[in-house]
């Protein structure tokens, strides 16, 4: 009677997590989301809508004033940094949140047990998908205006580095805001709490300061996350303007942009060091 051997198992396919593979496997995560296809589209839609609506106000403000030659384009773009952010406040919270609700998150973390590159490619895919849905928007509202003053002989020079600077910076603003959200989801692995957070520190705060006559809140009001991201919306000609009417500090585009950055790296940096030592 002879015994049986088998055959030693041959070396499968590399199966190892690098990643590529994780930011593939969170493009299909967040896709699978119904509320991703909801938020995105409303998103898109508010900033066409708006910049349309808004635009149209602007010329029959001029026409009944007579005259056409002071219309700034750009001042049809002011409700994005507003309105732009809310729903992808909420895709930013979900795309984290919805993981610890439904325990998604320890499969997540069991397929990359270092956490922070899993955590990194949700990040990096939720910030890709934003930036180029917010950014389309952004070019087709800016079409669509074209064609509207042109219509009405007035101009609008799409290729002015400043005019292009704005646009830009208005998708890239809702693009952190959305980041942001992803963060505070991170922090608090709870969906309102965070949604509930963010809303507040763009829609809130911003009022409650200037509603308190404390210089010290007056002071720190242009440093608020909403306030210095939308200087990334304006260019260096609006931004003077804003100084004239002003006794507070002003910022710059780039150092509008810089705040924000920082309040996203404190932020990411402080889910990144509780996610390494709390329990899925």
């Amino acid at each position: 009677m002879t015994a049986t051997t088998t055959d030693a198992p041959t070396a499968g396919a590399d199966v190892r997590v690098t990643f590529p593979r994780l930011v593939r496997s969170e493009w299909i995560k967040l896709w699978s989301l119904r509320s991703t296809v909801w938020t995105l589209a409303i998103t898109a839609v508010v900033i066409v809508g708006f910049v349309l609506l808004i635009t149209w106000g602007m010329l029959d403000a001029n026409e009944m004033s007579g005259s056409s030659d002071d219309v700034n384009a750009l001042d049809a773009f002011g409700a994005i940094p507003y309105l732009g952010p809310t729903a992808v406040a909420v895709l930013g919270a979900l795309t984290i949140t919805g993981e610890y609700t439904t325990g998604m998150i320890r499969s997540s973390f069991a397929a990359a047990p270092r956490r922070l590159p899993a955590l990194w490619a949700k990040g990096l895919v939720l910030a890709l998908v934003v930036f180029v849905v917010t950014a389309l928007a952004v070019a087709v509202a800016a079409s669509l205006q074209a064609l509207i003053f042109g219509g009405q002989g007035a101009s609008v020079d799409l290729g002015d580095p400043q005019v292009v600077r704005a646009l830009v910076g208005n998708a890239l603003y809702v693009t952190m805001i959305g980041v942001l959200a992803f963060g505070l989801g991170v922090l608090m692995r709870h969906s309102a709490a965070a949604i509930t957070t963010t809303l507040g520190i763009l829609l809130v705060l911003p009022i409650l300061f200037s509603l308190i006559p404390w210089k010290p809140l007056q002071d720190l009001t242009p440093y608020l996350p909403s306030v210095a991201g939308s200087q990334m919306t304006f260019t260096d000609a609006m931004i003077e303007q804003q100084a004239g009417f002003t006794d507070s500090v002003v910022l710059s585009s780039w150092e509008g942009f810089g705040v924000l950055l920082a309040y996203l790296v404190v932020v990411l940096a402080a889910g990144a060091w509780l996610t390494k030592r709390r329990d899925a």
